[in-house]
């Protein structure tokens, strides 16, 4: 297999990536209390506001995921990839050590980003 081939792989993982954070943006930002409700979290207007400043967080980094994945050197897609497998596997992480009981929601947030640290691990270990 080639490195090109490889590279590709990861740039399909940022591509797909970039999509999961860019829904997770929008429902943030247009409704987060529905959001918070997923989380098991107590809405509030003081958490909804700090919802939308993540979701808009988000969309800078979907939208800089996407850019990476169609437009970026291949050293750059593989540190991108480098630094995505970490903070997804974080993410999976601080899902789960949420300070409310775990539901079905949380569980399925942390498996996805485990998901994802998963894929850009088996595609950065290809790289090689």
């Amino acid at each position: 297999m080639t490195k090109e081939i490889s590279v590709s792989r990861i740039r399909k993982v940022l591509k797909a990536g970039s999509m999961v954070f860019g829904l997770s943006a929008l429902i943030l930002v247009a409704i987060p209390a529905f959001f918070n409700s997923l989380l098991g979290f107590t809405s509030s207007a003081e958490l909804e506001w700090a919802m939308r400043m993540i979701g808009i967080t988000l969309v800078a980094l979907a939208g800089n995921m996407f850019s990476v994945s169609t437009r970026g050197k291949d050293q750059t897609v593989i540190f991108s990839g480098r630094v995505m497998m970490i903070s997804a596997f974080a993410l999976g992480v601080l899902t789960l050590l949420i300070p409310v009981p775990l539901n079905w929601f949380t569980i399925a947030y942390s498996i996805v980003g485990f998901g994802f640290s998963a894929a850009y691990t088996w595609a950065l270990y290809l790289t090689k």
